[in-house]
């Protein structure tokens, strides 16, 4: 049975590979056997992430581009699959997003997030896919979108926007590739412990340089997540080894949250006393 979850000799894309949940993923993809390209606008976290790849015994091949730039990361698929022989895994997580009212935000600043979060998924895909149907391998492709995705998100209306497409986008592809024996799935984190929401956002991923948050913050965040605490992007790794391996073989087009639970919690929340509320201060009598 644990055959089923390897990846053996299966050869992994990924974006924003160098830092965060694409950097975990990169390492769990390893971890199951895969050889991975890691595409990161960061060269040193590029370079780092390969590191732990090879680190897990795997090939790994840092390049360094943007998202934003079709011609490059257009490139680097092809770059991949030549120089590996083959691509059998895509894995778009590269993404971004600045808080701020709609009413505000620019339009340069609302186009800036359509490129990274939702164009670079698709042209990642109509690359990566020609490839894997050439191969004649089928493949596996997981979109890491965001449970904003299916929920409001004030303040982040665009970039939920962008993360409800890459839903849609999810469940259409996986009609269309389906003759090729390509699944076509996505994961949805919550609140997860990355660099980046912890101020580490350019430079090598250093745990050291992290913010040290409040104990009084920390429990209002782990009460908000029915789990009690906050995600480790290694997890995400581990929902992405299952959706890239035999072990899901039957599964495509879904939505899979990662989020602690989160999405089931629908604004209820576990009280300073322990019980759930829909508000904290409110007493419903449970």
């Amino acid at each position: 049975m644990t055959d089923r979850i390897r990846l053996d000799n299966e050869i992994a894309f990924v974006t924003g590979g160098g830092g965060g949940i694409g950097r975990a993923i990169a390492i769990r993809l390893a971890e199951a056997g895969a050889d991975v390209a890691i595409f990161d606008i960061i060269s040193e976290r590029a370079e780092e992430a390969a590191e732990r790849v090879r680190e897990a015994g795997r090939r790994a091949m840092p390049i360094t581009g943007d998202v934003m730039d079709s011609n490059a990361l257009n490139t680097a698929i092809a770059d991949t699959a030549n120089n590996f022989g083959r691509l059998d895994i895509l894995v778009n997580n590269a993404g971004g997003v600045a808080a701020r009212p709609f009413l505000e935000q620019s339009e340069r600043s609302m186009r800036k997030h359509i490129d990274i979060n939702l164009m670079s998924m698709l042209i990642a895909t109509q690359a990566a896919a020609k490839h894997m149907i050439k191969g004649g391998h089928g493949g596996a492709i997981i979109n890491v979108a965001s449970i904003e995705a299916v929920r409001a998100a004030p303040n982040f209306a665009v970039y939920a926007a962008c993360k409800a497409g890459m839903h849609s986008f999810t469940k259409s592809m996986a009609l269309e590739l389906s003759q090729y024996d390509i699944r076509v799935n996505c994961i949805a984190p919550d609140h997860t412990i990355t660099p980046g929401n912890q101020g580490n956002r350019s430079g090598p991923v250093d745990p050291d340089s992290w913010i040290h948050h409040s104990d009084e913050r920390i429990d209002a965040m782990n009460r908000l997540i029915p789990l009690a605490r906050e995600g480790i992007d290694l997890e995400c790794g581990d929902a992405a080894v299952f959706l890239a391996s035999a072990m899901s073989n039957y599964i495509t087009g879904v939505l899979l949250p990662v989020d602690g639970g989160t999405s089931a919690s629908s604004g209820w929340v576990r009280g300073k006393n322990g019980k759930w509320t829909l508000n904290e201060g409110l007493s419903f009598g449970i």
